[in-house]
């Protein structure tokens, strides 16, 4: 089960000392989690660079468990103090605070044959990533901001332009047997320039490239073009009346929207019944367009811009085994509309007398917590063009503000700027308008799914289409 070539050896070695010393201190089970990565970000704003910033950063978390009756007692620590004296201090304090917390018929690691990590290469590493010079990265951040402010005349201001890169190792070692770790590395820019027009209205919008590797992002002038598009396209915003029409959301918006589908189906706020999915699995809780796949081990094929090269690269929420060291793996928790599985670790499991579906995410300190992989939401077969094109008189919704959701009753309510729609084509821009419904008739609500799934984050979303909300304007 381990993987210890992919992992520095005096990390996991630290993690392994680490639940030695739990055990021999009388915890009866112990996890130990390791972190360690770089990172670089830098900011620019009218070609001078403003902030700029490089950081290493090496820590450990404990988590320990003593059998008491009717469960066990537990708690978590974390360190970045790694020397011998920091991982016993660790130790100590994770000890004595299991001693006063209360016992938790719950709690616990998973049972040993449910340990697993997935052994097919996941691609989530390039190590070209730290190859790129500090000087280059600055350079892409300023080509970034040139592009899109010599685009169009109308935009003399920027509110800046960025280049972030990272790499990071994880390893995970418990008293169950588990060893397991994996790198990953990640880099990114982008831009947002401000446009105005003659009556001195700005508006401003943003665009970016991402990637594991430098050789998948895209130009820097490209991404230039494309923020400043974006932000001249909102001039001259207008409010409109408020009605209930069509309202369709672009890829950007729609990717939280039906996420909120998964935060629906967290184990957690079902036990809790704070869920409007509460006693509804197997029961259809959305239309029968509607298919959302949450998958741990996704990996992608992408070409390389410069080269034409395939490469297989890992997706950002792809990960080797989650938060508990189980397996990560592909669950459909939506399927033509029927809530088939819940979002599980195994804490929430044991709760609701079910299996986990290796869903848990962990950080340092505390208990795993729940948390996704890459999720999408299955594409239709139509344009995103010819699905705004059935709309007669509507609303496309780029951007929302606010948080406006209840998932317990559903209740939707968003703040939100984007275009109205006149005929089946965008007719100018709209802001200062809010948008609501209620997620239960609104997933059922969904008229038409585009074709265009694009995968720029863990999450990915097609231009969806909802009949009859309210938009709340003039």
């Amino acid at each position: 089960m381990s993987v210890k070539s992919q992992v520095s050896n005096d990390l996991e070695l630290l993690a392994e000392e680490a639940v030695a010393l739990a055990l021999r201190g009388g915890a009866t089970d112990a996890e130990a989690v390791g972190m360690e990565g770089d990172e670089f970000s830098v900011r620019v704003r009218l070609g001078q660079v403003e902030e700029l910033t490089e950081s290493g950063s090496r820590a450990l978390g404990l988590r320990v468990f003593f059998e008491a009756e009717g469960g066990q007692r537990t708690a978590s620590v974390s360190t970045s103090d790694l020397s011998r004296d920091g991982l016993e201090s660790i130790v100590h304090a994770a000890v004595e605070l299991a001693k006063v917390t209360g016992v938790d018929s719950f709690a616990g690691l998973p049972e040993r044959e449910a340990f697993g990590i997935c052994e097919t290469d996941l691609a989530l590493y390039f190590d070209d990533v730290d190859a790129v010079p500090p000087a280059e990265r600055i350079e892409m951040a300023r080509r970034c901001e040139a592009a899109a402010m010599s685009y169009d005349t109308r935009i003399q201001n920027s509110a800046g332009a960025g280049f972030d890169a990272s790499s990071s190792r994880r390893v995970m070692v418990n008293s169950r047997g588990f060893s397991g770790g994996y790198r990953r590395s990640y880099c990114s820019f982008a831009v947002t320039p401000i446009a105005q027009d003659t009556n001195g209205s700005m508006q401003r919008d943003s665009w970016y490239s991402n990637a594991r590797t430098p050789r998948l992002l895209e130009s820097p002038e490209e991404v230039g073009r494309i923020a400043a598009q974006r932000a001249l396209r909102r001039l001259g915003a207008r409010r409109v009346p408020t009605q209930q029409c069509p309202v369709v959301f672009s890829p950007d918006v729609s990717r939280g929207l039906m996420g909120n589908l998964l935060n629906a189906a967290d184990g957690d706020a079902i036990y809790r019944n704070a869920s409007m999915f509460a006693g509804k699995l197997g029961e259809q809780v959305a239309g029968e367009n509607i298919t959302m796949v949450d998958d741990g081990t996704l990996v992608f094929e992408r070409t390389v811009p410069a080269t034409g090269e395939l490469l297989r690269v890992g997706g950002f929420g792809t990960a080797p085994f989650d938060g508990d060291g189980l397996q990560t793996r592909r669950t459909v928790v939506i399927e033509r509309g029927v809530l088939k599985e819940l979002m599980l670790n195994t804490y929430t499991a044991r709760k609701l007398g079910m299996q986990s579906t290796g869903k848990a995410s962990r950080g340092l300190a505390g208990a795993p917590g729940i948390g996704g992989g890459c999720y999408y939401l299955e594409p239709g077969t139509m344009s995103a063009e010819s699905l705004l094109a059935e709309v007669k008189n509507g609303l496309y919704v780029t951007s929302t503000m606010g948080f406006g959701t209840n998932l317990v009753t559903g209740d939707y309510s968003q703040g939100c700027s984007g275009f109205w729609i006149e005929n089946g084509e965008l007719a100018y821009a709209v802001e200062e308008i809010t948008i609501a419904g209620n997620m239960k008739e609104m997933f059922r609500n969904v008229s038409a799914i585009a074709n265009d799934l694009h995968f720029r984050g863990a999450g990915a979303v097609p231009t969806v289409r909802i009949e009859g909300m309210t938009v709340a304007g003039s």
